[in-house]
């Protein structure tokens, strides 16, 4: 374990992942854990998570377990609810042990003060999926999805997501989605003096953009670019990508 350092990653989006890929982010998983104080996963680990009373979605075996694992051996695991898996809850907190926030939250991450959120909803525009993210997390919604079969929610999410197209490479509509949003993180970067540090996901396009001497990085995805960052105290942000 390194210092302070912490491993970051987003949007792997397991369950429309190919075993590969699965396999690779476990492997990822280890070597952050033996390599860093703290690791984080900054939304849409999963294409699609949803927790039930007493039943655990199917296929991510591998995965809980390497988590629960790295929690296991000393390293805390902090993941941050994407537009897939915002739905995480006690299971993943009580059973896998990790600490995880449905909303945008400032914690210190490598000694930097750091606003750390996922991307989904941030940012001018996109009012249609802002209002569909109220409805489809509101408790009632929330409720009545609950009393479905798992196998019909499932069913539901896995046609709802279009993450098979993110294969192809960003269209124009995302790339603006991600200029808004990097407009929106470095608009925080000048807005708030003692932060240091904007880390977001959701966009699948890695960055890092220096602004004084802050910096707004994107960590990426896991589905063209199996990128991560890596953070150390006092140095900046450095994007890698795992082979």
């Amino acid at each position: 374990m390194s210092g302070e350092r912490v491993y970051v990653a987003s949007d792997v989006h397991l369950g429309s992942a190919s075993d590969d890929r699965e396999r690779a982010f476990c492997r990822w998983l280890r070597h952050a854990a033996s390599d860093a104080r703290e690791v984080v996963v900054n939304g849409d680990l999963f294409d699609f998570w949803f927790e039930y009373g007493s039943v655990v979605p199917r296929g991510h075996t591998r995965i809980l377990g390497a988590l629960a694992e790295v929690v296991d051996s000393g390293v805390q695991v902090r993941m941050v609810g994407g537009n897939h898996d915002w739905w995480g809850g006690s299971y993943l907190t009580n059973e896998v042990g990790v600490i995880f926030h449905h909303e945008p939250v400032r914690v210190t991450l490598a000694g930097q003060r750091t606003l750390l959120a996922h991307g989904d909803g941030l940012g001018q525009g996109d009012l249609g999926y802002r209002i569909l993210q109220r409805a489809i997390r509101h408790p009632v919604i929330c409720g009545l999805f609950r009393w479905l079969h798992p196998d019909v929610g499932g069913a539901v999410a896995r046609t709802a997501s279009r993450t098979e197209l993110r294969n192809e490479g960003p269209d124009p509509r995302q790339l603006a989605r991600a200029r808004k949003l990097e407009e929106w993180a470095m608009a925080q970067l000048r807005e708030e003096v003692d932060l240091d540090l904007v880390l977001l996901g959701h966009t699948h396009l890695p960055v890092v953009k220096e602004l004084g001497g802050k910096f707004y990085v994107n960590s990426g995805d896991w589905i063209q670019h199996r990128s991560y960052v890596v953070l150390d105290p006092g140095a900046p942000p450095r994007l890698e990508h795992w082979i």
